[in-house]
């Protein structure tokens, strides 16, 4: 059976094969402690889930929904960008749902490359910016990520031909995985370079609300012009512990977004109705900052015990701002994957490999803060008994 090639070319996805090794792992009776994909771990609040099952009931929410959504689940996300970003979004034109921001960012790219066209793509980064660009049979441009720029990427490095054929530019901050983070001096600069070279920015912002020590992370479209050039991914997955409802949305640029409707109109038929009102009490509801507030004291004290435990192992690692991700080198001697496979095989904790995440991310390894603390030490612990860093 002959596949198309595009399929041929497609991959393993990073997260099956760890599951796979998972799998194998617990075959054997291991006690394995999953530090590797990114999902969290405590219930989706009480209050959403109450909105649900109530919703769920109703026969007005069991038929096909609107193709453009639910004007209820826009005009929450647009309070929710004025409240929060002083951003004024109109919910009819600068507002989209979709089912988890996974898929919107999966698609953007069938709606602006065609074969020949180039896609600005972080290296490390998501996995599914550059899955996209394939499907859609463009190129991809890597751009690197590197520690000693504070994992932003450099604009000025990027080749002047490949800007022009760029015709999207995928962001990501906070980041995944490295933890970085970005201020609008930084968004301004992708602005401008984006309008340079007609490119579309597609901000992923699923990290938003997971930041430490008061720190609040701002959004691309709080950046002068940003609108004129680009889009916002948002979810509320990270921080409503909703990764399996699947609800989220894309804001900013009524064209960009015109391009997206349309493209989804003709693949899928939008979220559930009953769900789309839930993530309307998910941001509405006067709990929602609290709860918000809540989850970024626990995946701050769990950040700290990994970055202490690393430093008692002998890494120089800094905490990081935002994100529940620890982004941290591999000791000499190790490729990335090298060292996750012995740390599973030797201690039981499951890691993900900086590799995963492209070229610059061969030389690091990364830790999500998704078990609760007490799992977490023990965790830890096993590593520090299990490692000695070596740079």
């Amino acid at each position: 059976m002959k596949k198309a090639g595009r399929i041929e070319k497609l991959p393993p996805y990073l997260f099956a094969e760890i599951d796979k090794k998972i799998r194998e792992a617990l075959d054997k009776g291991v006690d394995v402690i999953k530090l590797g994909i990114g999902d969290p771990d405590r219930p989706t609040p009480g209050y959403i889930v109450e909105r649900m099952q109530e919703e769920v009931t109703l026969p007005r929410n069991h038929s096909y929904p609107p193709d453009e959504g639910l004007m209820e689940f826009r005009e929450a996300v647009s309070r929710y960008y004025k409240r929060r970003f002083g951003v004024e979004l109109d919910p009819q034109k600068e507002v989209l749902p979709l089912i988890g921001s996974k898929e919107g960012i999966a698609h953007i790219s069938a709606c602006f490359i065609d074969p020949g066209d180039v896609n600005l793509v972080p290296d490390p980064g998501y996995p599914v910016y550059g899955i996209g660009t394939l499907f859609a049979g463009g190129e991809t441009y890597r751009m690197p990520l590197l520690e000693g720029n504070g994992y932003l990427p450099d604009f000025s490095i990027i080749p002047e031909e490949t800007a022009r054929r760029a015709r999207l530019m995928f962001l990501n901050y906070p980041n995944n995985p490295t933890g970085a983070v970005a201020g609008i001096d930084f968004f301004e600069k992708a602005v401008e370079f984006a309008k340079k070279h007609d490119v579309v920015v597609c901000h992923d912002s699923a990290y938003l609300e997971i930041s430490f020590n008061g720190y609040r992370p701002v959004s691309f479209l709080e950046a002068p012009g940003a609108r004129e050039c680009g889009i916002e991914f948002g979810s509320l997955s990270k921080p409503f512990n909703m990764t399996g409802w699947r609800v989220g949305y894309a804001v900013g640029s009524a064209e960009v977004l015109e391009a997206l409707y349309r493209y989804k109109t003709n693949i899928d038929s939008g979220n559930f109705k009953a769900v789309q009102f839930a993530g309307v009490e998910a941001l509405d509801n006067p709990k929602a900052q609290e709860h918000i507030e809540s989850m970024q004291l626990v995946y701050q004290e769990r950040r700290d015990v990994v970055v202490q435990a690393l430093k008692e192992a002998g890494w120089t690692v800094t905490a990081p701002k935002a994100s529940f991700y620890v982004w941290a080198p591999v000791p000499q001697g190790y490729t990335s994957k090298d060292f996750v496979s012995y740390l599973l095989e030797k201690t039981g904790v499951v890691v993900t490999p900086g590799s995963g995440f492209g070229e610059y991310g061969e030389g690091y390894f990364r830790i999500a803060l998704t078990v609760e603390v007490d799992r977490l030490k023990e965790a830890m612990d096993r590593i520090k008994g299990a490692v000695r860093y070596k740079g």
